[in-house]
């Protein structure tokens, strides 16, 4: 009976052992103290692409033209936010009053803003046109708190924002196998991200681009799919061991 005990003791040692995590595993940059010099930030701005949703405002201190491009809904659609704005379409044109058809694709919003001035010089004069993007969004699956479609208003976002957005990863999200799902054109890319790693801000996929899609992988210790084994359900499967002992009268 005596072997038994420790037979059931290692069982439950090795169980334990099993389920815990190296702090390294749960820690963000540990390689911190080997940066030399701090990393190269890649931050460059959106090109805007088909399908996204801008909003554009004209403004002038003629009362009749700000009226004329900035009342006129035909070629707009409403937003999450109630903000009106212009879809661009499959070919990266906005419909824009009395110009036609602007041609926007892969410009930022500052080049954007520069070009349907110049279009529209050619109708009105002493005008100012603002471009922003409207209806972003990122969706954060997997090992997160919470996770959902999350709206944002900055053009992007970086990598710990946008899963601050979903409540931070859970205590099963893996920080070193983060993927990344990003449209490219005409094709789906797939980023793995560590997190734990400390020259990740000189990434180019460091920041977050609107309609990208964040999976937290779970850790392997500590996979989803047991979430209800925890180390207070293993001190209490010893604490009952121990009582079924002291109730058969075993002896130690």
């Amino acid at each position: 009976m005596k072997v038994s005990i420790y037979k059931a003791a290692i069982i439950l040692i090795l169980i334990f052992t099993a389920s815990c995590v190296p702090l390294k595993q749960l820690s963000y940059f540990n390689d911190l103290d080997e940066l030399v010099e701090p990393g190269i930030n890649p931050r460059t701005q959106k090109l805007i692409m088909p399908f996204d949703k801008l909003y554009i405002k004209v403004i002038s201190i003629d009362a009749p033209t700000n009226q004329i491009f900035n009342d006129n809904e035909e070629m707009r659609s409403g937003s999450s936010n109630g903000v009106l704005g212009y879809l661009v379409d499959e070919v990266g044109n906005v419909n824009f009053p009395f110009v036609g058809n602007i041609n926007v694709v892969k410009l930022t919003t500052a080049q954007a803003s520069e070009k349907i001035q110049k279009a529209l010089g050619d109708y009105v004069s002493n005008i100012s046109v603002t471009v922003k993007y409207i209806d972003n969004q990122v969706t954060v699956m997997g090992e997160v708190k919470n996770q959902g479609v999350y709206p944002f208003i900055q053009d992007k976002l970086n990598i710990y924002e946008a899963l601050g957005l979903g409540g931070g990863l859970s205590q099963y999200g893996d920080r070193r196998k983060i993927i990344l799902i990003r449209n490219e054109g005409t094709k789906i890319m797939h980023y793995r991200l560590d997190l734990s790693d400390s020259k990740i801000a000189a990434k180019d996929y460091y920041y977050i681009l609107p309609n990208d899609v964040i999976v937290v992988e779970p850790l392997k210790a500590l996979s989803s799919s047991y979430q209800n084994i925890t180390y207070t359900t293993i001190l209490s499967s010893v604490t009952t061991l121990i009582a079924v002992l002291l109730f058969t009268n075993v002896k130690f």
